[in-house]
């Protein structure tokens, strides 16, 4: 037997397709909607690759990096990247993010996660309710509407800090609902304001050791290249449908939060008897 039909290399080759289905799937999502991809990557790597959800989550945001690069660089070429939203946002994203560490070893999370499920029911129903132009007028930069902007970057990068969750279930609605974006333009801008925040995050996570660097260039490269493939289905894809896919996304991540609440909840009550 070779080296190379050895049980452990088949393994390894194994391993190495399950890395990139995992980062393909969270590709195609992230290029399709403008979201990290984490909601389906990160529960992949803990199913599949015997991960932590720390190390899990860690690993998907350094697969981000790139693919988030990838998909605005697509949505951008099309003329569908707002840059100057994206900055302010981006800077409230860091701020908040920052801010949203912090809170995380000073609040009591209980109550702040499930207004957060909340929320993120409450955009699913509201996304259903409005369908998006797939044109939509220039948007105008008067100081409220900047206000507006870094302050949904402070909720975005509150809620990445506290609760893990992907900055675009939020941000691609929001520019839809309250800035009258396009579906298209909403979706490449929220790719390019993950950049800087995903890239910070990476380092931070590489610094403190939680990141599987291996896993996250195998699965990084599989995303990157599905990210095309996500950017051409949006553009296939009437607004209509596009709303329903995405509403139904954001449900799926209220529903993981919520599992995650109650078993957080179960074993706080087990804690106190114990």
């Amino acid at each position: 037997m070779t080296t190379a039909d050895s049980p452990a290399a088949a393994d390894r080759r194994v391993t190495w397709l399950r890395l990139a289905l995992i980062g393909a799937i969270g590709g195609l999502l992230s290029g399709m909607f403008g979201v990290g991809g984490g909601i389906l990557m990160v529960p992949l790597f803990v199913t599949f690759a015997g991960m932590d959800q720390r190390r899990a989550s860690a690993t998907s945001l350094a697969a981000i990096v790139p693919t988030a690069i990838a998909g605005s660089i697509a949505y951008f070429a099309s003329g569908e990247v707002d840059l100057i939203p994206a900055l302010f946002v981006a800077a409230g994203g860091i701020i908040g993010s920052w801010a949203g560490a912090r809170l995380l070893r000073r609040l009591p999370l209980g109550w702040l996660r499930w207004m957060f499920i909340a929320l993120l029911v409450a955009v699913a129903v509201r996304m259903l309710l409005v369908v998006p132009e797939r044109t939509a007028a220039h948007l105008e930069l008067d100081a409220l509407t900047i206000l507006g902007m870094v302050a949904l970057g402070l909720v975005i990068g509150v809620a990445s800090g506290l609760f893990g969750i992907g900055g675009g279930l939020v941000m691609v609605p929001a520019f839809i609902l309250f800035f009258g974006m396009s579906d298209l333009v909403a979706k490449g801008t929220s790719l390019a304001v993950m950049i800087p925040t995903a890239v910070s995050g990476t380092i931070t996570n590489a610094r403190g050791g939680v990141v599987d660097l291996r896993a996250g260039i195998i699965a990084g490269i599989a995303a990157t290249a599905a990210s095309f493939g996500g950017v051409a289905l949006a553009h296939l894809l009437s607004p209509e449908w596009s709303t329903w896919l995405f509403s139904a996304l954001v449900v799926i991540a209220a529903v993981q939060l919520a599992v995650r609440a109650i078993r957080l909840q179960k074993k706080e009550r087990s804690d106190r008897v114990a």
